[in-house]
């Protein structure tokens, strides 16, 4: 299933995309009008049914018609890890680290499909692009095991760590470059677990203008998916709708001397989760 936050001039409200089309999770039967609250109602049985009902349903409304927002607007955490891959880290010059490093977002930076990214006022010339596999909790998780955290997951997307260099460079814990508003683009979709394939055998990548910037494939992972849900969940406790996005292979701008500017386009695809595009534009 791909569920979807949209508005259709009512406020956000919590779809499922089916074929181009969405159909209104509340109408199939779901028990919260947010994926949040789907997600913190319904196990994976749960959300299948739900899945079976929006297929059946008669109702549907045109993407085109409605305005996509991200598919967990409200998230209470977004956690993104840096220098997860080997190909990433070696273009870095950066050793492999030893436990996952991370940082956060905020909610003012994500966006949908086709919303705008903006760059910022000050130090708008050095705005970066990394492709990533984000994945959205589904049931609380405190202390859990490798082998086990998975269950824990109710989906992926793809996401967009757009980050402004020479802003997060003056700052070591790296924030100030990377939780600016518009600077979380994921979507279109949060495909659930059972839809998604194999988190470690994923290509992603990014397109500039149409080019290919940047690919590589979530089996370079220095910490896998469930690694990284269990290693998290040992310091703080994962809440249903949490962001967890894993970091980025090699081919960022900053490496290769290409940035974001105004009136280009970026688009970060993962294979069978879709692509989230993003127009680009100046701070006004």
């Amino acid at each position: 299933m791909r569920l979807v936050t949209y508005d259709a001039g009512n406020g956000p409200r919590a779809g499922v995309l089916i074929d181009g089309d969405i159909v209104d999770a509340e109408a199939a039967g779901a028990p919260d009008s947010s994926v949040r609250g789907i997600l913190a109602a319904l196990d994976a049985n749960g959300l299948k049914q739900l899945g079976t009902a929006a297929a059946g349903a008669a109702d549907r409304t045109p993407r085109s018609d409605v305005r996509l927002l991200a598919p967990v607007p409200d998230p209470q955490k977004i956690i993104c890890l840096g220098l997860n891959y080997r190909d990433h880290a070696a273009e870095a010059d950066k050793e492999i680290p030893e436990n996952p490093m991370w940082f956060a977002k905020f909610a003012n930076s994500l966006i949908g499909d086709g919303e705008e990214i903006v760059l910022p006022a000050v130090h708008g010339e050095h705005v970066d692009y990394e492709a990533e596999l984000a994945v959205v909790i589904g049931r609380e998780a405190h202390r859990v095991e490798a082998s086990e955290a998975l269950d824990y997951v109710a989906g992926a997307m793809p996401f967009n760590d757009v980050s402004a260099r020479t802003l997060q460079l003056e700052n070591q814990l790296w924030t100030s470059g990377k939780a600016l508003d518009t600077f979380a683009p994921c979507g279109p979709a949060l495909v659930t677990l059972d839809e998604a394939g194999d988190l470690q055998s994923l290509g992603l990548r990014t397109y500039l203008d149409g080019d290919v910037v940047q690919e590589g494939n979530t089996s370079d992972m220095i910490f896998t998916v469930a690694e990284t849900v269990a290693w998290l969940s040992r310091t703080m406790t994962l809440l249903p709708g949490d962001i967890i996005a894993t970091g980025t292979p090699a081919g960022v701008g900053g490496v290769q001397g290409i940035f974001l500017r105004a009136g280009s386009t970026v688009q970060v695809e993962v294979d069978g989760l879709g692509t989230v595009t993003s127009p680009i534009r100046e701070a006004s």
